[in-house]
């Protein structure tokens, strides 16, 4: 089934990357203005929005456009969470490829003498949006087919970046399946289940998890192997099953 996706990320260079590797053209009228100042960049499969850093503030972009879409008979089939990230030593290399198969807000909850809590715990909210089996494989064997590097694992959603090889061990003892930690996958996923949405992230690591480094940083190799991978999974986006 061919579908309309929303492809969000936080700031303007990820989106470049992004309307970089999509392949069909723009539609007619190229952008178009979405309530709160903000702009949806217009192609034929797909629409790109930067959304803003953090949880929150693309919560409400993603909700925006959504709700946008709902209202002028457009609703999209697929919301995908994208951008560069943080990989965890072992799983994720600098230059890969993450695909979730889990959106967690990894510091939503309560720290208590026994450790962190999320907040499914503490007896209300959630803090885990599973990703479909019927849309990371596709995406994933995307990748493959491309030739280049990915894994398929959790996404970490943090307010504050790990800068630190503590909080970096806390968080994969936590999250054994954690693969990268970003700061919007769980704003995005919340805004797509409210619209009854599916949602899927996809990453591309510039840096590893753990004491800031930015000498070690390689954005640019990041956002190279965002836009070579956006133009891998494009068709796949339009027909993975997300159900399945």
């Amino acid at each position: 089934m061919h579908r309309r996706t929303l492809i969000v990320t936080a700031v303007a260079a990820e989106a470049d990357s992004v309307a970089g590797g999509l392949t069909t053209p723009a539609r007619p009228g190229g952008e178009l203005p979405v309530p709160g100042g903000l702009v949806l960049r217009r192609y034929a499969n797909a629409d790109v929005l930067v959304g803003g850093v953090g949880p929150a503030a693309v919560a409400a972009a993603t909700g925006a456009a959504l709700t946008r879409a709902a209202l002028v008979g457009e609703p999209y089939g697929l919301v995908v969470s994208a951008g560069i990230a943080g990989g965890f030593p072992g799983r994720a290399p600098l230059g890969s490829l993450v695909v979730s198969d889990a959106i967690v807000a990894a510091d939503l909850g309560a720290d208590t003498a026994d450790g962190f809590v999320p907040v499914e715990e503490l007896g209300f909210g959630r803090s885990v949006h599973p990703v479909p089996a019927g849309l990371t494989g596709p995406v994933a064997a995307a990748l493959a087919a491309a030739g280049l590097p990915h894994t398929t694992g959790t996404v970490l959603t943090v307010s504050t970046v790990t800068g630190g090889a503590a909080r970096a061990e806390q968080l994969a003892a936590r999250h054994p399946g954690a693969a990268a930690e970003a700061m919007e996958g769980f704003g995005v996923a919340e805004a797509a289940a409210a619209h009854g949405t599916p949602v899927l992230e996809l990453r591309a690591v510039s840096n590893a998890v753990g004491p800031r480094d930015r000498a070690a940083w390689r954005i640019g190799d990041a956002l190279d192997a965002l836009r070579h991978a956006v133009t891998a999974v494009e068709s796949t986006l339009s027909e993975a099953r997300p159900c399945s």
